[in-house]
């Protein structure tokens, strides 16, 4: 007879169609989850074992794994969530556990060498030795050794060589620090508490179900489902709880307020997180010491012992679909996830997706309605302006009542957002002499002109080319004129009629990366700009206190095109812009007011 083979069935992190099999060496102690070292062709490579079986009568030798890797094994339900991911995407199932073994892209911490008593007497005791070892009880740095006992690296060599010392190797395991779900917060409105405790009951139910936190602009959403974190932790300390985020600009913000909450901060994930410190996390949330985890679209992959809660907040936000390499919807995933580990997922949005209100209009998920802002803020006042009837200025954009409106709320000392969706200078430069527009080579997508770079950009292919001095075309000198405005050209504007105004521009041209991102965000939260000029980046989540007054300009602007859906996104751009404004009630302040315009402009 064929003599008994034991096989592991590996999952490889690459887009390879299926796992390979493999023989597990005897002696090689494997359970499924297991990260191991696999020869494919002349390398080796990390995988995850997906399944173990015996089988007789191979037609061929199997190759041997090399090695199983000591790091944490990947959770059953982490698994399944990874090949049910590739399913459901028609993707291969190597790609997605390529996003769950992320965090290991950077080694281990190595272990601290520190120096420990052996309990052997000296061979002459002096005052110093006699403190060396004394403080030596407990392992010690040499450097913090010798200031401990307050002397000189010659005493500790000393007894070193005597053996009174000895290295030992301590593992470098940061601490997270626990959350304390007792720390008393912030008092609820009727609305927040009525929808805290139906959460908090959905969690202390068990099992999987999904609520929609259906609450205007600056309800207070954020509060109720860090009550049912509390409420979740208090009940079962071991539980693990994903706040996935759709902005990198949005996590400090977060953090701020859940370490205010709890009295610790969570951990963060997100690509500008650097790769030591997410192998930390990765590390932390699969030995269960992480208990909130708050981060990008990514954090869903990770591997958690116990996850109890996730929250999708700004589910409707467009960033949480991923469309270069492994394509999917973070917001569809975490429903499915949460199915997996049997736990409650709750969608927070003030603009909640077609998908998910027709999922709570059907009864598939749980609807709580938030209607009102919390405490004595109010919302703003919406008006449009027909720039028909009050046109803007020759070689303007923002119309005069917009412009009024500006000089009262400056005047109050209050903040002002200005927003156009529109990147750059100008969205199209054309020849005056012949017509000529400029276009990306091969396409007809108009060349953006970005005045700070001196450059014409094609967002759409990424084609980049300085702006000439003579048309391309007819060779006229000095002819080509910028068409329309961005928002640095509006920028240019409000300098000009507010020249005492301090003003900035947020968007992904100016500001390209996560830390510039939150010390733009910090300015405007601070009072330190008194107009922000921002695309979309400025349009979601963010608590500006002294902001009173946004203005929309071209609010029609995104319902061109053949975007199918261009109405609804059109919608939830304007109500999340306009909800920036009066977020926060101020003692002698003013009702918030936002423009909209149905070309420039919007005002309460």
């Amino acid at each position: 007879m064929s003599a008994m083979s034991r096989v592991a069935r590996v999952l490889l992190p690459l887009p390879l169609p299926e796992a390979f099999d493999y023989e597990a060496p005897e002696g090689m102690r494997l359970a499924v989850g297991d990260q191991v070292l696999a020869p494919l062709g002349p390398q080796r490579l990390r995988g995850v074992v997906l399944e173990l079986f015996e089988r007789t009568g191979l037609n061929r030798p199997l190759k041997p794994l090399a090695a199983r890797l000591e790091d944490a094994p990947l959770p059953p339900r982490t698994l399944d969530f990874v090949q049910w991911a590739a399913r459901y995407t028609c993707e291969p199932p190597g790609e997605v556990l390529a996003l769950a073994l992320r965090g290991l892209r950077a080694p281990s911490p190595k272990p601290e060498r520190r120096l420990v008593a052996t309990g052997q007497a000296p061979t002459r005791v002096t005052p110093a030795r006699a403190r060396v070892l004394a403080a030596g009880a407990q392992p010690l740095a040499p450097k913090a050794l010798a200031e401990a006992a307050g002397v000189g690296p010659g005493v500790i060599r000393t007894l070193l060589g005597e053996g009174c010392l000895k290295v030992v190797e301590v593992a470098t395991v940061p601490e997270i620090a626990p959350p304390d779900p007792n720390r008393p917060g912030p008092e609820l409105s009727p609305s927040q508490a009525a929808a805290a405790e139906v959460l908090s009951g959905m969690v202390a139910a068990g099992g999987f179900q999904a609520a929609l936190l259906d609450g205007v602009t600056g309800s207070g959403k954020t509060e109720v489902y860090l009550e049912a974190v509390a409420a979740l932790l208090r009940a079962e300390p071991d539980a693990q709880v994903l706040i996935l985020l759709p902005e990198i600009a949005l996590t400090q913000a977060v953090i701020a307020r859940i370490a205010a909450r709890f009295g610790a901060e969570p951990a963060e994930w997100h690509s500008g997180v650097s790769p030591p410190r997410r192998r930390r996390v990765w590390d932390a949330v699969s030995d269960g010491r992480c208990r909130i985890v708050v981060g990008a679209r990514s954090a869903l992959f990770l591997p958690y012992r116990r996850l109890r809660l996730l929250v999708v907040d700004e589910e409707h936000d467009g960033s949480f679909k991923q469309e270069e390499g492994f394509t999917y919807h973070a917001r569809d995933l975490a429903v499915a996830r949460a199915r997996i580990e049997g736990a409650t997922v709750v969608l927070a949005s003030a603009t909640p997706s077609l998908e998910t209100v027709h999922n709570a209009e059907t009864g598939r998920y749980r609807w709580l309605k938030l209607r009102a802002r919390h405490g004595a803020a109010r919302l703003p006042e919406i008006a449009l302006i027909d720039l028909r009837e009050h046109p803007p200025e020759p070689e303007t954009w923002l119309s005069p009542p917009l412009c009024a409106a500006m000089a009262e709320t400056l005047a109050r000392g209050e903040q002002a957002l200005l927003f156009l969706n529109r990147r750059g200078y100008a969205p199209l430069v054309l020849c005056r002499a012949c017509g000529e527009r400029m276009t990306a080579p091969d396409t007809d997508s108009w060349l953006v002109e970005h005045r700070y770079s001196g450059r014409l950009v094609c967002h759409l292919t990424g084609f980049s080319m300085r702006k000439p001095e003579r048309c391309p075309h007819c060779a006229a000198e000095h002819s080509l004129v910028s068409i329309g405005p961005g928002v640095e050209r509006l920028e240019e504007e409000v300098r000009g009629r507010f020249p005492e105004a301090r003003v900035a521009i947020f968007s992904s041209d100016t500001v390209q990366h996560p830390e510039a991102a939150r010390a733009l965000v910090a300015s405007m939260a601070a009072g330190e700009i008194d107009v922000l000029v921002a695309t979309q980046a400025a349009a979601k989540g963010h608590n500006f206190p002294k902001l009173t007054l946004v203005g929309v300009v071209d609010a029609d602007l995104g319902l061109r095109g053949g975007d199918l859906r261009a109405a609804e996104r059109t919608y939830q751009l304007l109500a999340q812009a306009s909800g920036r404004a009066g977020r926060a009630e101020r003692p002698g302040a003013r009702c918030s007011r936002p423009i909209c315009p149905s070309t420039p402009s919007c005002r309460r």
